[in-house]
């Protein structure tokens, strides 16, 4: 479920059913969702700070305000969404803009994600580029084998290329997250939380930057932040460069 659906902006009638059932088993879930667009925008200052100036955003989402094309104003940028709405939408608002892309296609599906004749025509493969999947992997069955699939991803691009990952665990509040995993079952995305050494394993082949994969708050917070139990946050995060 994309982060719009809990940060205002364009959502969706399912959406916002879905969200309001998720809220009353979880009060603070849109926190959690302000948690990661946050390290979103941190995650790609960094990059833009260690010379990153085009982007692979998948499960995008509809990019709404503070998105990375924002944030990153100077860099290519590509939108990647299955779902054919959210992808309509996102080419009307983002109409007229040279340096970014919208793609709809199947985080699944890499090598249809990278053959796209959009995707082609900003992005230079040869060069870096700061790969994020952020609020996307949680979604992701094991028995779809994501780490296959990264593995994919992380061989289709360049040395010195980046990997951004925020995602759910129920490390820290079982009882909640198990209430989310149940609830999903009414919708066809079946929430699939993983523990802090799942997720890091999810970096192969990449190396992490300080401090490592950490609850998101804590991932390079800005000085107004409010740090105090980031564990409440129930999503790792972390940014790692492909040697």
């Amino acid at each position: 479920m994309a982060t719009d659906t809990f940060c205002g902006g364009h959502n969706f009638a399912a959406d916002r059913h879905w969200a309001e059932l998720a809220i009353q088993a979880v009060p603070d879930l849109a926190m959690q969702a302000r948690a990661n667009r946050a390290f979103l925008t941190r995650a790609v200052r960094y990059l833009v700070s260690v010379g990153i100036r085009q982007f692979l955003d998948i499960g995008s989402g509809i990019p709404t305000s503070g998105n990375v094309h924002e944030i990153a104003s100077e860099a290519s940028v590509v939108y990647v969404d299955l779902d054919p709405v959210a992808v309509i939408h996102s080419r009307a608002i983002l109409a007229g803009n040279n340096r970014v892309r919208v793609v709809q296609a199947d985080f699944r599906d890499p090598d249809r994600i990278f053959a796209d004749p959009g995707l082609n025509a900003i992005l230079d493969l040869n060069q870096p580029v700061g790969l994020l999947l952020v609020s996307i992997l949680h979604v992701i069955p094991e028995a779809d084998d994501p780490a296959r699939i990264l593995a994919r991803l992380r061989d289709a691009l360049a040395t010195g290329s980046y990997l951004a990952i925020a995602h759910g665990t129920a490390d820290s509040r079982p009882a909640e997250t198990a209430r989310l995993r149940e609830l999903s079952k009414s919708i066809t995305t079946l929430v699939s939380h993983r523990s802090h050494d799942q997720v890091e394993r999810l970096f192969t082949g990449f190396d992490l930057v300080d401090p490592g994969l950490v609850w998101v708050p804590e991932w390079h917070p800005d000085p107004e932040d409010d740090i105090d139990h980031p564990e409440l946050s129930f999503n790792y995060g972390g940014v790692a460069r492909k040697p």
